[in-house]
């Protein structure tokens, strides 16, 4: 697994619960280190043992933990560039929505060995969709269910997320589109501020 995944979990950790509970769920979870290296590749079966971690020691279960990250890194300021990004995808969630195909394209822009798991999304009428995530970790699904939540608000579009369970590396979440224009979305430069 990339460490940039790794160390986003790390980062989610730290930001809401403090450094001490990183270094509780790091050691719950048998690593052998303090902090992941965002730029090195871990053994697969490490992210799924700090899940459980995590979800043990919050009294949370592990679906929910990972939609707790997907908010995260949709929408703390601390990891911006991650937004950035994903407006880059349109003007609007539908936009948005339809650009989600090309994500892991766009990530490798950035990162050109970074592998983001695939998503691709299937109309199956006006305004509702099947955003099918497929990953090698259980529960990617719920990732997406938290960017997507936060990023409907970004641009101020009513939307309905079910996940609709998965199996074998394959998950999917029904999109329902109420209202494009519910809210004032928030601001977004195209261009990236200095300092």
């Amino acid at each position: 697994m990339h460490g940039l995944i790794n160390r986003s979990i790390q980062s989610y950790v730290c930001d809401n619960h403090g450094t001490a509970f990183w270094s509780e769920a790091a050691a719950r979870a048998g690593l052998d280190f303090s902090e992941f290296e965002a730029m090195l590749t871990y053994d697969d079966a490490l992210t799924p043992r700090l899940l459980d971690a995590l979800a043990a020691l919050l009294g949370r279960q592990r679906a929910e933990v990972m939609e707790d990250i997907g908010t995260y890194l949709a929408s703390h300021p601390r990891v911006e560039a991650v937004r950035r990004l994903l407006r880059f995808g349109g003007v609007t969630f539908e936009d948005f929505l339809h650009s989600l195909d090309d994500l892991p394209d766009r990530a490798r822009l950035a990162v050109p060995d970074f592998d983001l798991p695939a998503v691709e999304l299937r109309e199956q009428a006006p305004g509702h969709y099947s955003l099918i995530c497929s990953a090698p970790v259980a529960g990617y699904g719920h990732v997406m269910m938290g960017v997507l939540r936060v990023m409907a608000d970004d641009y101020g579009a009513l939307a309905l997320l079910e996940h609709r369970g998965g199996a074998q590396g394959v998950e999917t979440i029904a999109v329902t589109l109420v209202e494009s224009s519910y809210s004032t979305g928030r601001a977004f430069d195209l261009g990236a501020r200095a300092g």
